[in-house]
């Protein structure tokens, strides 16, 4: 079987299924079923009834603590937000991407893979002017895009 990532936006292997809390969380689904199949212990999912209960904050954490396994689900997520950005850094050659999410969270676990990544794939000099920094709103960035939205949505109407 080919596989193309875990599911994001309805397509395998997209950019969201790779870099977002729930793809991080379908993709360590897809690596604990098959870590516990080979009679392998996996820290953050004891048994397949467990599976579902797998999210991205969970596989932090156990990444956080050295697990292996956790580790190299977020070096995957790290890549392939490496290669969406380098894309970004060639095509629009931005002064500064900011990052939230995953990236604000977990940004220890992603940070070094992602630049290693950048530094292969990017246009030297663009790359070399590009900041990448977490979202100063941190968490709050859904309610204040959603307050942001009503605002907008109740000056409008």
């Amino acid at each position: 079987m080919l596989f193309n990532g875990p599911v994001g936006f309805g397509k395998h292997g997209s950019f969201e299924g790779f870099c977002s809390g729930g793809g991080i969380a379908r993709l360590a689904q897809m690596k604990a079923k098959e870590k516990l199949l080979a009679g392998e212990e996996i820290p953050f999912c004891n048994s397949m009834d467990d599976l579902p209960l797998i999210t991205a904050k969970s596989v932090a954490d156990a990444a956080f603590k050295g697990d292996q396994t956790a580790i190299d689900i977020y070096k995957t997520c790290a890549h392939y937000l490496g290669k969406g950005i380098s894309l970004l850094i060639d095509i629009l050659n931005p002064e500064m991407i900011i990052l939230g999410s995953i990236y604000f969270k977990a940004q220890s676990l992603i940070e070094p893979y992602m630049r290693e990544v950048i530094e292969q794939e990017a246009l030297s000099i663009a790359s070399k002017a590009c900041q990448i920094v977490p979202a100063s709103l941190g968490e709050s960035i859904g309610d204040i895009a959603a307050l942001s939205l009503a605002d907008r949505v109740y000056k409008v109407g």
